[in-house]
């Protein structure tokens, strides 16, 4: 149990774009919603290597200093626990520094380029006895864990087969500025790490672990525009240098689960007319459920035991699902995107202050990282490939 005494907790926050100010307004909310954790963030010192942003995040949220230098906050005593909201190509080095000077973690995915850096952040953890959380935010919504419950009750029968899918339009301008993002050296892969990797975590939460795929990539905007400052979000570039797109805007793969199960997964960046599209249909034997992340709240759900023509109910998730109580008295109340951060704010920080990981862990970006690998070789190979934890 989560006890009433309150510790205050110095955190950091290394990188301070969106995702950088998300993490931040968690830990200013967590104990709104959880006023028994028994820790209480503090908002020490925030890192940011692009001139005056990350004064400009001390004054506006109260961070106790700011910094141009990642590594002033390893060295800060201060600071026992580190969000890591950087880009890709930095999460292993600062993952790996943080660990071993005694900070917990909580990083965003994919947790580095490619399955190597996730493995190393992953030992370090371990190695260092530091608790890690990663950014697999779908995964705490609570109509998705309802879903899980379902799954893994029976009431759906058999699994046989899910979709899965992510698209968006994030990429989809021809104008869109040619940032880290779209590099191999500092992006890594492109929708695989960025959308695919939440797909995959998704697959394994729900149904368990992938042990073979087939996969096919594709870049359909090939040549952006280099900004010519600093960037922020998906910025726009009009007019600089064209330079090519290293990475893939789609993937489409099947999917075969340990359990006997089928699966699909499609992820695009570019998708024209796509907003956060992101959601899943899991079918079994004797019934079916249904989640789109645009309606986060409701489930569509089909179960009984007539089979053909059976209908499908929409159900509202309510106080009794997931972490939906600690937002909303009652069923059909709305929780949104920054609401299931605060979630992973919560379990990372219960996680810190009872030793016991809660939430998803490097463990689980490691796996979400070695199906990517997979998806990567079977595209490059044009076969189906194993997955090896």
């Amino acid at each position: 149990m989560v006890t009433a005494m309150v510790d205050g907790l110095g955190v950091a926050v290394v990188g301070f774009g969106w995702m950088g100010r998300v993490h931040t307004q968690a830990y200013a909310r967590v104990r709104h919603h959880y006023p028994r954790l028994a820790l209480r963030p503090v908002l020490m010192t925030v890192a940011e290597e692009v001139p005056g942003r990350a004064e400009a995040a001390a004054e506006q949220f109260g961070f106790a200093s700011a910094t141009r230098d990642w590594r002033e906050v390893a060295a800060d005593p201060r600071v026992r626990a580190v969000s890591i909201t950087a880009p890709n190509f930095l999460h292993r080095e600062i993952g790996v520094a943080m660990a071993e000077a005694g900070k917990h973690l909580w990083i965003e995915k994919p947790v580095g380029l490619a399955a190597p850096d996730a493995r190393a952040v992953a030992d370090a953890v371990a190695e260092a006895g530091v608790q890690g959380a990663v950014g697999f935010n779908y995964r705490n919504a609570p109509a998705v864990e309802r879903a899980r419950d379902l799954i893994a009750s029976g009431e759906l029968g058999t699994v046989t087969h899910v979709r899965i899918r992510l698209f968006s339009d994030y990429a989809a301008h021809p104008d869109g500025a040619l940032t880290w993002r779209y590099e191999r050296e500092r992006g890594g892969s492109g929708v695989l790490g960025d959308l695919a990797s939440h797909g995959a975590d998704l697959a394994r939460f729900l149904l368990g672990d992938i042990t073979s795929l087939t996969a096919d990539t594709a870049v359909f905007v090939p040549e952006r525009a280099r900004p010519t400052g600093a960037t922020a979000g998906h910025s726009l570039a009009v007019g600089g240098e064209l330079g090519p797109v290293e990475n893939e805007d789609y993937v489409n793969c099947l999917l075969r689960f340990a359990s006997g199960a089928r699966g699909v997964l499609e992820a695009c960046r570019v998708s024209v007319g796509e907003q956060n599209n992101y959601g899943f249909e899991v079918h079994g034997t004797e019934g079916a459920v249904f989640w789109d992340f645009r309606r986060m709240n409701e489930l569509g759900v089909s179960l009984g035991t007539t089979y053909q023509d059976q209908p499908v109910s929409t159900v509202y998730v309510g106080p009794g699902d997931g972490e939906f109580g600690a937002f909303q008295p009652g069923a059909a109340n709305a929780m949104g995107y920054d609401d299931l951060k605060v979630v992973e704010a919560y379990r990372f920080l219960r996680s810190v202050a009872e030793g016991t990981p809660y939430g998803a862990t490097l463990a689980d970006a490691v796996h979400s990282a070695t199906v990517l690998e997979a998806m990567t070789r079977s595209a490059e190979s044009r076969s189906w490939v194993d997955v090896h934890p």
